[in-house]
């Protein structure tokens, strides 16, 4: 599958990722219907289904449940094939998020994800809003602890997976990648990903089904269609859905030139 530059940075992404989120946790859920947690082996056999079929970006958090321990099991002996986007300020311990934008929590939530991924470097490490974006980034010590880890080579790009339209416009004074969520039934960040674009930060689109709530193919072909979008994250426990929608993924960016 075809890559792309993810912003000004040196990464270069496929226009779909997988977001990583259902290998990991079932509690606490916005999906339209339950489901299991798949066993050690199905998440093997999936993740390195996903690599097979030239899809080279993961994305995952701490608040991810065993998300992180399972992708450093299953594909951390081919860490040079993927880009790896993971998440600090939110962990989900017992049935519930707590979150911790305080120096000594982000700095010792990158080592354990580093630890869990079974990696010496992060590609992109983003803040894990629970919301309030702006007072985050400008009342906590996250931003230029991130920075920090970057000038000290843990992590190759930082930015904000956040929440509101300032909060994304906000970030991108410092961030190299903002994640935000778009698709059909709320394109309120459609102007910050042309701004981004203008800015060259790389736009990684989460939510962009809904949460489930959207077809696959349609969302597919309305989030990739829209100029300044670098990827779509998409969630899935079935590797022929995935296949599905890197065949879309690249009908449309073929489409595209």
């Amino acid at each position: 599958m075809d890559t792309q530059p993810l912003g000004q940075t040196s990464l270069h992404v496929t226009p779909i990722g997988f977001g990583a989120f259902k290998i990991g946790r079932n509690e606490g859920i916005k999906y339209p219907a339950a489901y299991a947690l798949p066993d050690d082996a199905a998440v093997s056999q999936l993740l390195n289904g996903i690599l097979d079929l030239g899809v080279n970006l993961i994305d995952t958090a701490p608040a991810y449940g065993r998300s992180e321990q399972r992708i450093g099991q299953a594909i951390g002996h081919r860490r040079d094939e993927y880009v790896l986007s993971t998440k600090v300020g939110e962990t989900f311990e017992d049935g519930r998020s707590t979150y911790d934008f305080s120096a000594a929590a982000v700095t010792s939530s990158v080592e354990r994800s580093l630890k869990h991924l079974r990696t010496d470097v992060l590609d992109v490490l983003l803040i894990h809003s629970r919301g309030d974006d702006v007072q985050i980034m400008q009342q906590t010590d996250v931003v230029p602890v991130i920075q920090r880890l970057k000038a000290e080579g843990k992590v190759r790009a930082i930015g904000l997976s956040g929440k509101t339209v300032a909060g994304a416009r906000a970030a991108m004074d410092w961030a190299d990648v903002i994640s935000l969520e778009y698709h059909a039934q709320n394109a309120s960040h459609r102007g910050v990903i042309d701004e981004a674009h203008a800015a060259g930060v790389g736009v990684i689109v989460k939510k962009g089904l809904a949460s489930g709530h959207l077809s696959a193919d349609d969302a597919i072909r309305f989030v990739l269609a829209t100029e300044g979008v670098t990827s779509l994250l998409v969630g899935s426990l079935s590797l022929a859905h995935m296949r599905q929608n890197a065949a879309v993924a690249a009908e449309v960016r073929g489409c595209r030139g």
